[in-house]
């Protein structure tokens, strides 16, 4: 099981997300660390456990209002062997590519949310980079039909995101993860959203998760040191 703490990136802060109500999300407060600055957050993370990737959402780019690109540089200047996966916001080849210029080596994530149609993901289907990230909110899908009803051009790695559950501490939506599971049983598939505790985790991995992504558990302490390392 592979935890992947996140960052959400806003005018070049940290913010907390929650139920993906993005004109509500405000600087983070963590017990982990003062301030809401990108590299003092990882750097706590990093000292709590040596997680191995990074997932980051550039909100200003997402929503087509600016970018993060300095404080994505930032990171991978100051860790410069930690994965980032991230949403920009992706919906071309050139957004791709930003992320995987020598300076930023990322490997981008694509959002359901973001897209036109098919084609991209379909691109991608065999990048051992691209990530595909399945938007719900609530029972409805967020992007183009098409790509949730073509499990074969997916790529590898899948996140299934939750949105309604990201900061809410409902507890991780097993149900969609066994039906995208189903669907895919040869992805490896991240949960996002909803995980509270070791004993999601533990849940989720019996339940097909290869990993999941996970912000206010560790903000706030419900996982601890001793529980990603027994993960």
């Amino acid at each position: 099981m592979q935890v992947v703490p996140v960052i959400d990136l806003l005018e070049g802060q940290v913010v907390r997300a929650r139920q993906g109500e993005r004109a509500s999300y405000r600087p983070i407060e963590s017990s982990l660390a003062s301030g809401s600055d990108a590299v003092d957050i990882v750097r706590a993370f990093l000292r709590l456990h040596p997680f191995s990737a990074l997932y980051v959402a550039d909100l200003d780019a997402i929503q087509g209002k600016g970018d993060n690109l300095a404080a994505l540089r930032r990171l991978r200047a100051a860790f410069p062997h930690l994965g980032l996966w991230v949403d920009n916001g992706a919906a071309d080849a050139e957004a791709v590519e930003t992320l995987t210029t020598p300076d930023l080596r990322c490997d981008p994530v694509l959002g359901a949310e973001s897209q036109r149609d098919a084609s991209l993901v379909a691109r991608h289907r065999d990048s051992p980079a691209v990530i595909l990230s399945l938007d719900f909110r609530g029972p409805v899908f967020q992007g183009p039909e098409e790509i949730l009803a073509s499990p074969q051009c997916w790529p590898r790695r899948v996140i299934v995101m939750t949105l309604a559950r990201v900061g809410s501490a409902e507890g991780p939506d097993f149900e969609r993860l066994a039906a995208i599971h189903d669907a895919a049983p040869d992805r490896a598939l991240y949960a996002a959203g909803g995980a509270r505790s070791r004993a999601d985790l533990v849940l989720l991995k019996s339940r097909g998760a290869a990993g999941a992504l996970i912000a206010s558990a560790l903000h706030d302490g419900r996982l601890t040191a001793a529980d990603l390392a027994a993960l």
